[in-house]
């Protein structure tokens, strides 16, 4: 199987939120782990440009795993992903949007 990009958008109103999640993503590329090894592939997260196409959205990044079940366990098991959510949940407005493809 490819592997899977995955793109999330937020939407953080105060700057020093999205310094701390831009933070807690470097926390998980170090962290995240699944049979006690690395498992993502890639991660890279920035702050968007300010642009009316963004609709908002103003921290974006960009995941990639080796297959879907890799994926599927980063959104129901991966301990760095639920610490990355407890930073995130309380500062994000609105709800993130997240896509994903296998790349070819």
């Amino acid at each position: 199987m490819a592997p899977i990009e995955r793109i999330t958008l937020f939407k953080i109103p105060k700057e020093e939120d999205r310094q701390r999640l831009l933070a807690q993503y470097k926390v998980l590329a170090k962290t995240a782990t699944k049979d006690g090894k690395p498992y993502i592939v890639a991660a890279a997260v920035g702050a968007s440009f300010d642009d009316p196409r963004n609709q908002g959205f103003n921290v974006s990044v960009k995941t990639t795993f080796a297959s879907l079940e890799d994926m599927k366990y980063y959104d129901t098991e991966c301990e760095a992903h639920k610490a990355l959510k407890a930073v995130a949940g309380p500062i994000k407005e609105d709800v993130l949007t997240t896509y994903y493809e296998n790349i070819l």
